[in-house]
């Protein structure tokens, strides 16, 4: 019980710290770690930060200064790469692989795989998926909430369901 007692101690002087320099409640596993070793730790790139509760999956290489926040899938099942100066925002999913023939065909048939490709300099808003096998160019803006299930240009602004390009 001591060491309970010395735990929870510990986690609330945490919160408390966290609430007084930055004004936000985390998940224990962010009070416990630290985003930027974490995303050294995955290999990502110098200057990268990643929360704790971020589900990685297989080969996913994140380049420079990118930003990947709370609650985000980068499935790397079908290799995943992200250039530099990319924002995640919370609940991003961005997927290589499907196992809709599989599950159709009552398990038949295999789970398909394609590499997803973003680019740099790229926002990714909120709650947005990106489907297998997409490219993301350089300098793009995905809006919130959108389903990315086609490739988006260099400099291109798009949203929606499915995103569209709205330059």
């Amino acid at each position: 019980m001591d060491l309970l007692a010395s735990l929870r101690a510990l986690i609330a002087d945490l919160r408390r710290e966290m609430w007084k320099k930055h004004r936000r409640h985390v998940p224990i596993g962010d009070l416990l770690s630290d985003r930027w070793e974490l995303a050294q730790s995955y290999r990502f790139g110098e200057g990268t930060s990643c929360y704790d509760n971020v589900l990685v999956l297989g080969t996913v290489t994140v380049g420079k200064n990118c930003w990947i926040g709370p609650n985000v899938i980068l499935d790397g099942s079908g290799g995943l790469s992200i250039g530099d100066h990319v924002d995640i925002s919370a609940g991003v999913q961005i997927y290589t692989h499907s196992t809709v023939r599989r599950a159709l065909s009552g398990g038949a048939e295999g789970i398909d795989h394609e590499p997803t490709r973003v680019g740099s300099r790229v926002y990714i808003g909120p709650q947005t998926v990106i489907e297998m096998g997409v490219t993301i160019g350089d300098d793009v803006v995905i809006g919130a909430m959108s389903l990315v299930n086609q490739d988006v240009p260099t400099g291109t602004k798009a949203w929606g369901l499915p995103a569209r390009p709205r330059n």
